[in-house]
């Protein structure tokens, strides 16, 4: 499994690396992916939480990315972003621990739900302005 410093741009052109196929179009591979779907959740979930955001000391690899979230209780946690869902790693940011084995949740709003009371209310508060919103767009 390939490792990398989770910026892709940042890497130096070696050309060592162009004759292998691997290496040739790493522009277009998965490599960020697992990245980028880690900055969408934060940037989808981010008004409900005290902080937020992409661990830069873990490392990250296509197929797993680390996400530091401090919840509005102030209670820190780094959750681990796989294929099979968010779980959490650490109760600290930048840490993960092997040994732990906490369940993986499909969505980031099931995995905060259940650390989160205070989530849980700003993310239906959220909801129900949106609803009025539309409600109102609707009579209009």
């Amino acid at each position: 499994r390939m490792e990398t410093n989770c910026n892709p741009t940042e890497l130096p052109n070696n050309t060592e690396f162009e004759e292998d196929s691997d290496f040739r179009d790493f522009e277009g591979t998965d490599v960020k992916d697992m990245r980028l779907e880690a900055e969408a959740i934060v940037n989808d979930v981010l008004f409900t939480v005290s902080n937020m955001f992409v661990s830069k000391t873990l490392p990250c690899a296509e197929d797993v990315a680390y996400i530091n979230v401090e919840t509005r209780e102030r209670n820190r946690y780094c959750l681990e972003l796989t294929e099979a869902g968010l779980r959490v790693v650490a109760y600290d940011f930048d840490q993960a621990d092997d040994r732990l084995q906490t369940p993986y949740h499909e969505t980031v709003y099931s995995l905060l739900d259940s650390l989160s009371p205070a989530y849980r209310e700003v993310f239906g508060n959220a909801l129900l302005q949106r609803l009025e919103a539309l409600k109102k767009d609707s009579q209009s």
